[in-house]
């Protein structure tokens, strides 16, 4: 029985140092297995840091190397814009000047056109201002003298061929005839053509008087506008007195030379367009 018991003690501890056997391989076939593979984890680790590294260090040199040629091209790139950019400006600020200087030039000849036209406006204004003076003054001058011609008309004056004449019912000497003829805007009469004269003649009392005209002479015979002689209606024998009688009367439609001082009739004459 102590036999039986014994061999099955014997068993189970052969078994239980068997079993402990075979755990302890396990651990050790699991220890090395987990060390070989972390072993190799660390290899390819190792390789991939070793290829990895050259690597970047390549491109830190290609880095390194293309630096400086990209600044060049850069500056090169932004030389090129910036003179680009101040060649623009340049034509642009030329342009504009020459346009400016264009525009100056246009702006002072349209200036000194406005200036000249105001000069020739504003002579011309002066010119119709001394035009107007003018012709206020001729209408001044038309209204006194109409009054004056019909005042003379009221004394007796009479109109012929745009003149009015004075027939004289008085004698003076020829001076003092003149003077008073002058008196009244007028003078002794000027006869130019036989109308005139046939006027002269038929319209005073030189029938029956001899009457002044403005006929005498100096060196020649003139009449008192200073006129010559156009028209000659000199009587029978006249001018006969020499260098004594150089003063003329209309006798019978017909003219005779007097001494100045003799006192006569006389004729006036006032032209009325002058």
């Amino acid at each position: 029985m102590s036999g039986s018991v014994n061999d099955s003690i014997d068993k189970r501890s052969t078994m239980d140092r068997e079993e402990k056997e075979e755990r302890i391989v396990d651990i050790y076939i699991t220890a090395e297995a987990v060390r070989d593979i972390k072993h190799k984890k660390q290899t390819e680790e190792s390789k991939t840091t070793t290829t990895t590294q050259p690597s970047e260090h390549k491109g830190s040199e290609c880095v390194r190397n293309r630096s400086p040629r990209s600044v060049l091209v850069c500056l090169v790139v932004l030389c090129v814009l910036l003179l680009t950019a101040v060649i623009v400006l340049c034509v642009l600020i030329y342009t504009n000047n020459h346009q400016f200087h264009i525009n100056y030039k246009n702006i002072t000849q349209d200036r000194d056109q406005l200036l000249t036209k105001y000069t020739k406006l504003t002579e011309d204004r002066d010119e119709l201002r001394v035009n107007y003076n003018n012709i206020n003054m001729q209408c001044e001058q038309i209204k006194q003298e109409k009054n004056k011609l019909l005042e003379l008309l009221q004394e007796g004056w009479k109109y012929y061929e745009s003149s009015l004449y004075y027939f004289s019912s008085e004698k003076k000497n020829w001076s003092e005839s003149r003077r008073y003829c002058e008196e009244k805007g007028a003078d002794l009469v000027t006869i130019n053509n036989s109308r005139e004269q046939d006027f002269v003649g038929n319209t005073s009392d030189s029938s029956t008087q001899d009457t002044w005209i403005g006929l005498s002479k100096v060196d020649t015979w003139k009449w008192v506008d200073g006129s010559a002689l156009n028209f000659i209606f000199w009587g029978t024998g006249e001018p006969n007195g020499g260098t004594n009688q150089n003063c003329v009367v209309i006798s019978k439609s017909f003219w005779n030379d007097h001494y100045c001082y003799e006192l006569r009739k006389w004729i006036c004459e006032r032209k009325i367009l002058k």
